[in-house]
């Protein structure tokens, strides 16, 4: 994508930049960070859930053990 000139105003005591629609980032907040000079601004990724990484594994082919239930063991408090 090419680079294109942007208007800059102030919000408040902020310093903001328009963003033009070619440009747009997705939800509601990105990351701001100063690199060489340079201000990048970056999308904030939604992290996955639990449930989601979980469905992309493969199934356990292999046999767990046989495990003994013991009875409880008593304890002092």
């Amino acid at each position: 994508m090419e680079a294109r000139k942007v208007s800059l105003f102030r919000n408040g005591r902020s310093q903001a930049v328009r963003i033009p629609k070619e440009f747009e980032l997705p939800g509601k907040e990105a990351m701001l960070r100063l690199e060489d000079g340079n201000l990048v601004i970056e999308p904030i990724r939604r992290k996955r859930t639990l449930l989601e990484v979980l469905a992309t594994l493969d199934p356990i082919e292999e046999e767990f053990p046989v495990i003994e239930d013991l009875p409880a063991e008593d304890v002092n408090i």
